[in-house]
Parts: C-alpha cells; sequence; structure tokens
C-alpha cells in the first residue's frame, strides 16, 4: 500500500494590481508571495490566465474591429455583439456548436470552449476583449524562467482558465498552460488496492492543480495567482499532452 500523500496547502498572493501591457508579471508575483509569506520554492504558482494575456498584451479594442458578414448574422441570431462574435471566428479553427448565445469553438491551441476563450469580463476598460495568449506553455515557461532568475524555484507554473464542461452545469478552473512539471501522471502498469493492473489511469495533475486553486480565484476576488505546496514536483511536459488526440475522440 501507497504511503499517505501530504497534505496541500493552497496559499492566495493578495495585491497584485491591474496588469497592463509589458508589466513585469514575475517582480510583482514575487512581491506578493513576500507578502503572503512565501517562498516560491518546492511549489507549484498557479496563475490565471486573464493577467498573463494582459501583460502580453493580449487585449482587443473593439471599436477596432470590423465585423463580417458572418459576425453580423451570428449576432444577429443570437442578440450579441458583432465585434465579439467577429474576434472569436478570428480566434478559431472550428464553431463546434453555436446555441444559447453561445459559440462552443475550437482554438488554435486545440481547446474545445466557450467563446474561443474571448472574454469581456475584468478587461481593462470598456469595450475591450481578451484573447487567450498566443501559446500559453511558452507564456508559462516564460514566467517560470523569470522567476528563477529572480532566485525562486524549483517550481512549476500553470497557468488557467474558466471551462464549461459537457453534460454538467457550472464552470472550473483548468489548466491552459503548464512548465515544470508533468501535467498528466500516468498510472497505467501501477495497481490498484485490489493488485489489478491499471491499464487506463493517467491523471490530469495540471487540471487538479488548476481546480484546487480555482476555488480562491473568483473572478470577484481580485486573486489572480495562488501558490501550491505539498504536491509532488515531478516531470516535464507541455500541456498539449492532455488534449486528446482526435484519432481517439469519441465525442468528435
Amino acid at each position: 500500500m501507497s504511503e499517505t500523500p501530504a497534505p496541500i496547502r493552497l496559499v492566495p498572493l493578495p495585491g497584485i494590481p491591474l496588469i497592463a501591457e509589458g508589466d513585469d508579471l514575475a517582480a510583482l508575483l514575487l512581491d506578493a508571495a513576500g507578502r503572503a509569506g512565501v517562498g516560491l520554492a518546492d511549489g507549484h504558482l498557479v496563475v490565471a490566465q486573464k493577467i498573463v494575456s494582459k501583460a502580453e498584451g493580449r487585449v482587443v479594442r473593439l471599436a477596432d474591429v470590423e465585423p463580417s458578414e458572418e459576425a453580423k448574422r451570428i449576432a444577429a441570431e443570437d442578440e450579441k455583439d458583432p465585434r465579439h462574435v467577429e474576434v472569436v471566428l478570428r480566434e478559431s479553427v472550428r464553431v463546434v456548436r453555436r446555441g444559447h448565445r453561445v459559440l462552443i469553438s475550437e482554438t488554435r491551441h486545440g481547446f474545445v470552449c466557450a467563446n474561443a476563450g474571448v472574454d469581456l469580463s475584468n478587461a481593462p476598460g470598456e469595450e475591450q476583449a481578451v484573447l487567450l495568449p498566443v501559446d500559453p506553455d511558452a507564456s508559462a515557461e516564460r514566467l517560470r524562467a523569470a522567476l528563477v532568475a529572480r532566485g525562486a524555484g524549483p517550481l512549476g507554473v500553470i497557468v488557467t482558465d474558466t471551462f464549461g464542461r459537457p453534460w454538467r452545469e457550472g464552470l472550473v478552473d483548468v489548466a491552459i498552460g503548464s512548465a515544470g512539471l508533468a501535467p498528466i501522471e500516468d498510472w497505467r502498469g501501477g495497481r490498484d488496492l485490489a493488485g489489478r493492473e491499471l491499464v487506463v489511469t493517467a491523471t490530469a495533475t495540471a487540471d487538479q492543480l488548476a481546480a484546487a486553486a480555482g476555488l480562491l480565484m473568483r473572478k470577484d476576488a481580485g486573486l489572480p495567482a495562488v501558490w501550491v505546496e505539498g504536491h509532488p514536483l515531478v516531470g516535464e511536459g507541455r500541456l498539449s499532452d492532455i488534449l486528446r488526440d482526435p484519432s481517439t475522440d469519441l465525442f468528435r
């Protein structure tokens, strides 16, 4: 029988200001960690996508968007802003489903989510939309490298966003980018409590840590970063490792 896992501790990092393009996110996170009394070492830093995107300038002014005829048609049918719809279409490789005033889209990253992750909430100004990072894994790695260069680490970094789920109500935070950890833990070949060999079990560790941190990262909380300690810091990999190959996806 395996040992009882150690307790996991989640610490919100307060006092992070509103982020603008070009801000030194690593420095701001280190300052927040200092205020929280934690050292960013031997743990996982979970960061909301919104502050990463803002720091990287992934913000669009709707006034600068010229909607296409397709965007106008969808917007009229769904009672949405055609400029918002246009941004969603630009960020999508395909629209999977449309209904209830929501576009379920597949992004260039391979995520299937509402409105291609284009979000109007907590944008830096009126009539602005925040987009997902171009490469969330690369964003996580840059942030981790910047923190390590300032004396932090070893640590993993997870960039999260809030997704809906098929067949279930409610939203949950999931990982969209990671660095410094294996985002999926493969238990195949191991044994369960009865001694049976595990043949399909693989745990999405990055998503589990994201969901746990999401309990503290509510949209109205002003807490876009959480430090997680107690979970083993092991492995390497890209978040794309979690995305199911279309050839084995029964729902495509």
